[in-house]
């Protein structure tokens, strides 16, 4: 008897610390108990205050999670913060379905454009390796992907732009890390661990990384700088220029004003950054990385068979096809993105079934995160926790409001969606002008207002733009070393600049 008392306290032990280890896997203790904190902090918060206040610490928690992305993936701890909250009533699951089905166009994007991208990799990286290699100036690189970014993404969308960056840059970085590790070029290898790298390398490597750094935020940064130009540039802009009753002429012509002192600034910042090697900027490709790259290219073209050849044509006609149809709006861009799916592999061979999930294996995790972040957006829309900067605004005398708005909207995309922000507010000043309180000139003010303070402001964090949560929580950021952190202190500058320019312009060029 004694011995069965004995093994029971053992095995209650046993199983509570199987328990603590599979509860969030391979995640510190610390982070661990940060996460179990929140969520038994939140319903005493909630009984002990209001759903207000209780709402305001659920979004700070949330940011925790994508503040910690390399620690543990936020779908996992950002979704029991989402139940919890549906749970203690501060949203509702129908609240949820509503807020995913109003940003299903979002979500088709993800599930499709991105897959679609993934079967232009072998043109992406045919493309951008000869640029990568004939260009040596790092400057010179540097604005051609802030500049080209930004004039793909007022054409096409910043999601888009940024899973190209993704795609080539994990195309580079695995083609370097398997000749740091020895490996033959034709095996497998796996290019997430430096198990194998020789010791030779490892400087070379570390260096590689934040060139690449360096060159990805240049680029994050510029699919912003466009997506603020036009209609079709970021989701937002959709909506604002539905309720202003603008077309794609008209709605470049009236941010005009705004977005391109801002994108001329912008290149500007790029320019400074790179010739003062400041913020995490300005490294170099080491010449042994660049001799590897320029082999690697060497050796493609060598053994490039005459379908290799037809491949490439194929993925370099359906991206113009990709191209026209987003510049036109043919379709809601994830329909355009399955499109592209079902044009590349049935011209180009891709039909076991195997092949075509690898492509959706990078989009769907932060499809499913999204999601959870449309749950969190339910809450602050459920608790109007945004309402008191609303009415402050709409206070003010009506030469201050554009500034105010800006900036207010600028503040609110930083710690909470761009998307919904717009949405907040466009239909705020929407309902304003229908009531007769404003007049459509100041109307028109407020809109450019909202739209260039959710799109530029909001670089400063990777939660302000889906773009650069989905950079953050890709394959890539663990790559090269890009945390939450040091995507911030990157993008400060950025967010310096072109927040004075921009609410500049607002206050005295519109």
């Amino acid at each position: 008897m004694n011995s069965l008392n004995d093994t029971l306290p053992a095995a209650g032990g046993g199983m509570a610390r199987a328990f603590t280890a599979n509860f969030l896997g391979e995640a510190p203790d610390w982070y661990k108990l940060t996460i179990a904190l929140f969520l038994i902090l939140n319903p005493i918060l909630l009984y002990a205050t209001s759903p207000f206040v209780a709402g305001w610490v659920l979004i700070g928690e949330f940011i925790f999670t994508l503040a910690m992305a390399l620690k543990c993936y936020p779908l996992q701890p950002g979704g029991l913060l989402a139940i919890e909250a549906v749970l203690l009533g501060l949203t509702s699951s129908d609240a949820v379905y509503h807020e995913v089905k109003e940003n299903l166009q979002v979500i088709l994007l993800l599930m499709f454009m991105v897959a679609g991208i993934y079967f232009m990799k072998s043109l992406l990286l045919y493309v951008f390796t000869k640029l990568l290699v004939s260009i040596r100036s790092k400057t010179t690189l540097s604005l051609l992907f802030c500049g080209v970014s930004a004039v793909l993404s007022a054409f096409l969308d910043a999601l888009t732009v940024t899973a190209v960056l993704i795609a080539v840059a994990v195309g580079f970085y695995a083609v370097y890390h398997k000749t740091a590790s020895n490996r033959p070029a034709h095996s497998d290898h796996d290019h997430s661990h430096d198990d194998h790298v020789v010791e030779y390398h490892r400087s070379d490597l570390d260096q590689f990384r934040a060139f690449l750094r360096s060159l990805i935020m240049h680029g994050a940064v510029g699919t912003a700088l466009g997506g603020v130009c036009t209609l079709v540039g970021e989701p937002q802009n959709l909506l604002i220029a539905e309720k202003a009753g603008w077309d794609f002429v008209q709605f470049f012509q009236q941010m005009a004003p705004v977005t391109l002192p801002a994108f001329a600034a912008g290149l500007t910042t790029c320019f400074l950054l790179e010739k003062a090697k400041v913020f995490g900027y300005g490294a170099k490709l080491p010449d042994a990385v660049r001799e590897v790259l320029s082999n690697f290219a060497t050796e493609q073209e060598q053994k490039r068979t005459q379908r290799d050849v037809v491949e490439l044509w194929v993925q370099g006609i359906v991206a113009v096809i990709l191209v026209l149809s987003l510049a036109f709006h043919v379709a809601e861009v994830g329909i355009i993105g399955l499109m592209i799916i079902v044009l590349l592999t049935a011209f180009n061979g891709v039909i076991q079934e195997p092949r075509i999930g690898h492509a959706f294996e990078e989009a769907l995790p932060f499809t499913a995160l999204l999601v959870v972040f449309f749950a969190i957006v339910a809450v602050i829309h459920q608790q109007h926790l945004f309402a008191p900067i609303t009415h402050f605004v709409l206070s003010l005398e009506p030469e201050q409001q554009p500034g105010t708005l800006f900036l207010a909207n600028g503040v609110l995309s930083m710690i909470s969606d761009n998307v919904f922000v717009a949405t907040v507010y466009i239909n705020e000043v929407k309902d304003a002008l229908l009531a007769g309180d404003i007049t459509r000139e100041h109307f028109d003010k407020l809109a450019i207002a909202i739209n260039t303070g959710t799109n530029l402001p909001s670089v400063a964090t990777p939660n302000g733009q889906a773009a650069f949560l989905f950079l953050l929580t890709s394959a890539l950021a663990p790559l090269i070393r890009l945390s939450y952190g040091r995507m911030v202190v990157m993008a400060l500058p950025y967010t310096i600049v072109l927040t004075v320019v921009a609410l500049t312009c607002v206050i005295f060029a519109i």
